[in-house]
């Protein structure tokens, strides 16, 4: 494929989620080159070269966007970050209108504008997964700038290294496949395709990705899954109130504010969680989790140092209900 200039508009739809009765869906619009797909033998300068590419590209503020589903039309603005959202009530699925999603930019006007689509998912049932993604299922090192940087530049989704054993445990979580997962990571919207070629490549459950919305570019890349991370608690509470009868694992690790964001979530919803586990980046601070049981019981916190332990506790939690 070749690489298209940068002047060209392009939608990129993220999520189109719901359950029988509402519809969440979410985007941007950015100026942006498109690349060719990635491979598992691109050396470390190709890697670069397409990071760079990835992250010249620039969001489109206040962009109007005509989003199409079940033969309605609706029309929205993109934020300071290029972002759009919309949640549709009263539209549950039937045989005779499409689930598919049609995004348009109508504004700024272009005739190197692109359109998109994307399929609605819907999900049901009585348990889901939610779960981060740096040091959680990928090895990020997120507590070394350095390292975390030339990671994000250096490699690509084929050449990346999960965590050892991530998939099975991840197989066992989801009963393989029967229980959907949703991953919230304060990673950018622009790692976006290489965690989903990533999860495929490596045989990860896939799901829904929620990601971080601020923009990212070539000035500020180093700042990529790293600030403020309230906006996890947000969309766990999203998932939460779209999937009201469901019950979550919530999946992290030491290295940042998981074990506190989950924690708020716990107290929030305390019948809602059915277990959480963390993996431990480093040796955990005692101070710290004194500081997490003044917020909440860490009876359902498992911290974890390696997948396989994490399979014994989930085994024996299942044969025990």
């Amino acid at each position: 494929m070749a690489i298209v200039k940068r002047d060209k508009i392009i939608v990129e739809p993220f999520l189109a989620i719901g359950n029988d009765e509402v519809v969440f869906l979410k985007g941007r619009v950015i100026k942006a080159y498109k690349e060719k797909r990635p491979s598992s033998r691109n050396n470390w300068l190709k890697n670069i070269l397409a990071a760079i590419r990835r992250y010249s590209g620039s969001s489109v503020p206040m962009a109007k966007v005509e989003i199409t589903f079940q033969e309605k039309s609706y029309v929205v603005a993109t934020d300071e970050d290029g972002v759009f959202e919309l949640q549709i009530g009263e539209c549950k699925p039937s045989e005779n209108l499409s689930e598919i999603v049609l995004f348009k930019v109508l504004e700024p006007t272009s005739k190197k504008s692109q359109s998109a689509q994307l399929e609605v998912v819907r999900y049901e049932g009585g348990t889901g997964v939610i779960s981060d993604i740096d040091d959680t299922i990928i090895i990020s090192h997120s507590t070394d700038i350095g390292k975390k940087f030339w990671l994000s530049i250096s490699k690509n989704a084929f050449t990346r290294r999960p965590l050892p054993g991530v998939s099975s445990f991840y197989k066992k979580l989801t009963g393989n496949g029967s229980n959907p997962i949703f991953y919230v990571s304060s990673s950018d919207w622009s790692l976006f395709d290489l965690i989903k070629d990533f999860l495929r490549f490596r045989h990860i459950p896939e799901g829904p990705i929620l990601l971080k919305d601020k923009h990212i570019n070539l000035k500020n890349i180093w700042k990529s899954g790293g600030g403020n991370h309230n906006h996890k608690f947000e969309k766990i509470e999203l998932l939460f109130n779209l999937y009201p009868e469901m019950s979550f694992y919530l999946i992290g690790d030491s290295g940042q504010e998981d074990p506190e964001i989950y924690a708020e979530v716990i107290g929030k919803h305390p019948n809602r969680v059915k277990g959480t586990f963390i993996r431990l980046v480093e040796k955990f601070d005692p101070d710290r989790k004194e500081k997490l049981k003044h917020i909440i019981s860490l009876e359902h916190f498992h911290f974890i140092e390696s997948s396989e332990e994490a399979m014994q506790i989930l085994e024996e939690e299942l044969s025990f209900n």
